[in-house]
């Protein structure tokens, strides 16, 4: 099976539910990339891609720009509307729209005024594809009016009365933000007796005589203007009750008496919101913002919780001392009513708001984009909520869809448009527009109808460098209508890459899980559709990773003295690594006495702060490992350290206060042993349920030596304390004296209540019991309720005890019932439990699914479809559909009925489709459907039987050369295995190849389908020949199979071979040559002992030739040559052969046989350095393996 991208048949998986076909479309439309010279001559619809916001607040000082941009191709034309009517710019001198833009700028700064331009705008892009639109822009201009002139008398009153000095702003655009300073233009100070309101006002829970002051001021900032507001000082003043007592009696006689009597407390009062209810509204998203401000003496504490739940965490926030309530995020779940209480020491009041939370419309799948080929089917689908339910309204080119031009090729449904057989006149932009009363949402979505052939977008020959063992990715960008599919080839092989070791995405990127050595090469990227193919080529080298190969060891130095980290790292001889040395994650500090080379780091003059974890780091541009080693810094003559332990048990354990919930437990700690003790640990048993297991009840901080323990109804406590200390825990304290509490009737009801049957006609409640300790009192016992949903029966219960499970019998096959269970003892009954719905015992499905349909798509997949049961005679929860399908066996369909070997697919839920892949070619297949419960299997669907085209086939099982001749090769095969089909012939194909490994020219050869041998005539004597074979069905050509052979030796001629080498002539010229080179080296010797230079000798030392330096064993090259096969000089490989014949990499021992190809690199001493990469084809056994000279470097080194 070959890796291929294949996204339309992913957007059906197993496990989900089965969607129409033609969503397949559109999960699988493609967005046309932003890639420049693609978009240079692909046609495009326009495309907004920023506009001004809809609620557009304008600075009236300054030009007003409204942003309308969109993209397309060719590039679109823009026009706008104001107030639904057309705005024409070219009549107004003060508008100017910028080159190709739709943006406009309105020039208000030399003349004109901002509220002239007040309105709604709407922008248009148009070109031959389309016309998109933006929002409505709301346009007005930013307002900020001065405060109305009044007069404020003065405030008088009394110590402790309450107080509001009323702010009422002036209405500006937006709304400004209120503060209260001084005329210092110091903000005042606000605690939960003084603060500000959400509406500006500053209230007094009561005052004191430090409040009086003149300067009372409100200031409202205009943030968009950059402008501040201020009110009239407010003078206030309070007068305590010794002032005016003094002023009474400066007033009366002396026959009067008067005495004002100091302020009395008072329980708390609201002084907003008023009355005992309010209502609050706000929209989903927004910051839900809930005030009470309550006045009274002593000053109240405000308090808030939601009647029917609990505040949200993590979304809930207290402003102003706890007087403002904010929940951020706020959505539909929060409405409810909230209720805030006041309270003091004479009492407490409360006042219930009642908040609705309202949406304004939001997107839960908005319209995508859509590029399709003639003929294809697509799906824009526009769906959002709110509420109330926002109403889903479609247009075309921005007009109402209802009048635009009609189009056969689409169907509205509701908030879906359904697109069958498009044709390029079916290329749109499409709004969708949902809107309730708090708002609207407007989306474009263009239809772009391109019948493009497969471009690809990733650079030619990308290098990609992977450190070996990782991951490697390697991009295919591409694009193409109809949507290409992508496959990735190796080197010049002819398949595919395979799914055993490598992924391929559906973005075209090749991954290799785990890159190794031979991972390295040239990677070629294909992508095809029916209207052409592109193909590009990457390469990928793999790299060895970076070890740190001698770590940092820990160490406990003097101080004073010097100590060293080693750090040594072995890497890629490709890449450079840097070295960093880190001290507790931190740079090391800038300080001489630290020391760094190559691979140590050195600590001078050791110093207490020196102390630490040191971590070297070894960085490459692709990877990086590091080693850390603590270092102890140590005083030069230690003193004998105190001795630390964890601490003694506890004594002397002591209960009082002994209450029906609650006691006090008193201990005594033990010696802490140096080491402070930071907590105490509480357990406790209960002799009367689980006599010798201990729990734990809580812990208390360490400086605590009583506990008020919570006490459970029922349980005979004992208690004990443990001490901990840094060092760990104590031993346990001796237990206290028992104590038992109170029956009382259970605080909960069994949990995991579950209602499933397991017969036909019966329902197994079942439940997990009450523990002991839960019971809180005897006589543990359960009450069990059920009843039918969807029936109007009481319920009916049962008492049971001991047990957790009870078995209702004789009900109805699967239908759902209502449960609860519910705890009780001697004492009463637990709170009403929570009711959970279960069903009665399932039975197999009655029906088989019907209208089964094949489409056989090709030899090896089929498609299958079949209409769903009933869900009445499924009987039980749907676990599926479960298909059999098998091969029949030729000339044996019944009679091995028995022995046909079954294969099951099963697709979950409710699909009524599903594909067969695997299948052979040309067979004969038969299938069925059944519905599956969770009782078992439905009834079989009537056979239905489909045969598979035929495929291409497998390589001839054999092929042998007999019979070798001068001039003649005789060749016997065994047909292939696997047929796949009927065949009609065989392809040959065979060169020679010369004594240096390259190949000769091909020849291809037809042999009828009949044949099992064929005889080669003509060819030339004591000539190897490379045979190519494979065979042929009308699907196309199989794998081949290859073969090599020699014909043979005319002994003539090799005898006169032999004769050459045993002439005189020839063995007088090899002894002078001889002779000549045993001068050389003794003249050689002489000159060296005397220390002279001969002429090469100089240039040698001059040039430090490369060629003759000896090999280190670190550098990543090879040592000295010892095989006799390294002496071989390397041949270039020869013509390339047309298709189905091997490339250069399938010549015996030819270079590409040992890297990539012609690109491979070489020594300058000829020794090869490339990566291996290819596999060599073993020479046959009657081959002959001509001789060949010793490489001439080689030879050279070798005499030097």
């Amino acid at each position: 099976m070959q890796l291929k991208i294949m996204p339309k048949k992913k957007c059906l998986p197993v496990g989900r539910v089965a969607l129409i076909l033609y969503l397949c479309q559109m999960i699988s439309a493609l967005e046309v990339p932003l890639d420049p010279k693609l978009l240079e001559d692909l046609v495009q619809p326009p495309t907004i891609i920023r506009q001004s916001p809809k609620d557009y607040i304008i600075d009236p000082r300054e030009n007003i720009v409204i942003q309308c941009e969109a993209k397309g191709k060719p590039p679109p034309s823009f026009s706008w509307t104001r107030n639904g009517t057309h705005f024409d710019i070219d009549k107004d001198p003060l508008v100017t729209m910028k080159p190709g833009s739709g943006t406009l700028t309105i020039n208000i700064m030399s003349e004109g005024k901002a509220e002239t331009y007040e309105g709604v705008y709407q922008c248009t892009a148009r070109n031959e594809r389309g016309a998109a639109i933006s929002n409505n822009i709301v346009v007005r201009p930013s307002r900020s009016p001065l405060w109305t002139k009044e007069k404020l008398e003065p405030i008088t009153l009394r110590n402790g009365q309450s107080l509001v000095l009323p702010c009422r702003p002036p209405l500006g655009l937006p709304p400004p933000i209120i503060f209260w300073m001084d005329n210092s233009f110091q903000r005042l100070p606000q605690s939960e007796r003084v603060s500000q309101g959400l509406n500006g006002d500053l209230y007094f829970s009561n005052v004191l005589p430090e409040d009086t002051r003149e300067d009372y001021i409100c200031y409202a900032r205009f943030n968009h203007t950059q402008t501040i507001q201020q009110k009239q000082p407010i003078s206030v003043k309070v007068i305590s009750v010794d002032e005016l007592n003094d002023t009474i009696a400066a007033n009366l006689s002396d026959t009067e008496f008067y005495s004002a009597k100091p302020n009395r407390e008072r329980p708390p009062t609201f002084l907003t919101p008023e009355g005992n209810t309010s209502n609050k509204e706000e929209l989903r998203g927004n910051v839900l913002s809930l005030e009470c401000i309550a006045e009274g003496l002593p000053t109240p504490v405000i308090y808030w919780i939601k009647e029917d739940g609990t505040l949200p965490i993590n979304r809930t926030f207290y402003r102003n001392f706890k007087k403002t309530l904010q929940i951020i995020q706020v959505s539909e779940a929060d409405s409810g009513n909230y209720q805030c209480i006041a309270k003091n020491a004479l009492g407490a009041i409360h006042h219930t708001i009642s908040v609705t939370v309202k949406a304004a419309p939001y997107w839960i799948l908005a319209p995508q984009n859509l590029v399709l080929s003639p003929g294809e089917d697509g799906t824009l689908i526009c769906r959002a909520n709110g509420n109330p339910k926002p109403r889903i309204s479609w247009l075309s080119n921005g007009v109402p869809i209802e009048i635009a031009p009609d189009d056969p090729s689409r169907k509205i449904n509701g908030d879906t448009i359904i697109f069958s057989n498009v044709q390029e006149r079916s290329s749109a932009v499409y709004q969708c527009n949902a809107s309730n009363e708090y708002g609207y949402l407007l989306a474009n979505a263009f239809v772009n109808v391109l019948a493009e052939p497969p471009r690809i977008l990733t650079l030619a020959n990308t290098l990609y460098q992977v450190i070996a063992n990782r991951p490697a990715l390697l991009d295919c960008a591409f694009f193409g209508s109809p949507l290409p599919t992508v496959e990735w080839f190796k080197e010049a092989k002819g398949s595919a890459l395979r799914d055993d070791i490598y992924i391929l995405h559906e973005n075209g990127t090749l991954e290799i899980p785990v890159a190794q050595k031979d991972s390295t090469g040239t990677y070629t990227c294909v992508a095809r559709n029916k209207l052409g193919m592109a193909k590009n080529e990457v390469h990928l080298e793999i790299k060895d990773p970076t070890r740190i190969i001698k770590q940092p060891e820990y160490a406990v130095v003097q101080r004073g003295s010097t100590v060293s980290f080693e750090c040594k790292v072995k890497h890629d001889h490709t890449l450079t690594p840097t070295i960093t040395w880190l001290k507790d994650n931190g740079e090391l500090p800038s300080d001489g006495r630290f020391t760094v080379d190559k691979d140590h780091l050195e600590v001078a003059d050791v110093k207490d702060g020196d102390g630490g974890t040191y971590t070297c780091v070894a960085n490459t541009t692709l990877d990086m490992v590091s080693a850390s080693a603590m270092l102890s810094v140590v005083a030069p003559t230690p003193t004998p350290a105190p001795i630390y332990d964890v601490p003694n048990p506890p004594f002397d354990l002591e209960l009082t206060d002994q209450l029906d919930k609650s006691v006090q437990l008193s201990w005594t700690p033990g010696d802490d042993n140096n080491s402070p003790i930071t907590k105490f640990i509480i357990e406790y048993e209960d002799a009367m349920h689980e006599a010798g297991l201990w729990h734990h009840q809580t812990e208390v901080s360490g400086t605590q030596t009583t506990a008020q323990l919570k006490l459970s109804p029922y349980v005979n406590y004992s208690f004990r304390v443990m001490a901990v200390n840094n060092l760990g825990r104590s031993l346990p304290s001796e237990p206290s004296e028992q104590y038992l509490t109170k029956a009382a009737e259970p605080d909960t009801n069994p949990t995991a209540v579950e209602g499933l049957g397991s017969e036909p006609d019966n329902l197994v409640i079942t439940w997990k019991p009450l523990n002991a300790f839960e019971s809180n009192g005897p006589g543990l016992q359960y009450k069990v309720s059920w009843r039918q949903k969807d029936g109007d029966d009481e319920w009916a219960s049962v008492v049971v005890a001991n047990v957790s499970k009870y078995i209702v019998s004789g009900t109805p096959t699967f239908v759902p019932y209502l449960i609860k269970v519910q705890a009780l003892n001697d004492v009463g009954f637990a709170p009403e439990p929570a009711v959970v719905m279960g069903h009665s015992g399932e039975d197999l499905p009655m029906v088989a699914p019907g209208n089964v349909r094949v489409n056989v798509v090709n030899s090896t997949l089929a498609e299958v479809h079949w209409d769903p049961v009933p869900l009445k005679s499924i009987r039980g929860h749907l676990q599926g559909y479960r298909l059999y399908y098998w091969k029949a066996q030729e000339g044996s369909l019944k009679r091995n009925r028995r022995h046909i070997e079954k294969k099951i697919l099963t697709f979950q839920g409710s699909k009524t489709h599903g594909m067969l892949p695997g299948l052979e070619p040309f067979s004969h297949y038969t299938l069925n459907v059944r519905v599956v419960n969770g009782k078992g299997e439905g009834p079989a669907s009537p056979d239905s039987i489909f045969n598979t085209p035929e495929g291409v086939p497998s390589a001839p099982s054999s092929l042998k050369i007999v019979n070798p001749t001068l001039d003649s090769l005789t060749l016997e095969w065994d047909p292939p295995s696997r047929p796949n089909g009927i065949l009609t012939e065989y392809t040959l194909k065979y060169q020679p190849i010369n004594s240096t490994h390259e190949l000769g020219p091909l020849v291809d050869l037809k042999i009828p389908a009949n044949k099992t041998r064929w005889t080669l005539k003509n060819l030339n004597f004591s000539t190897r020949y490379k045979f190519y074979f494979y065979a042929q069905t009308a699907a196309g050509s199989g794998s081949q199979i290859t073969e090599e052979a020699v014909t043979t030796v005319d002994e003539a001629m090799a005898s006169r071979q032999v004769d050459i080498a045993t002439q005189g002539w020839f063995i007088g010229l090899m002894c002078a040559v001889a002779l000549l080179i045993l001068i050389l080296l003794i003249v050689c010797f002489i000159r060296r002992n005397k220390g002279g230079k001969y002429p090469v000798k100089e240039k040698e030392d001059a040039h430090a030739d490369p060629e003759i330096q000896p090999m280190k064993e670190d550098d990543g090259t090879f040592g000295e040559y010892s095989d006799a096969e390294d002496h071989k000089p390397l041949k270039k490989g020869s013509r390339t052969p047309s298709d189905r014949t091997v490339k250069k990499e399938d010549s015996d021992d030819s270079l590409v046989d040992y890297g990539e190809g012609v690109n491979g690199q070489f020594n300058e001493d000829g020794s090869f350095i490339g990566q291996y990469s290819g596999k060599k084809e073993k020479e046959p056994a009657e081959g002959n393996e001509s001789s060949e000279a010793p490489s001439p470097v080689n030879a050279m080194n070798s005499f030097v």
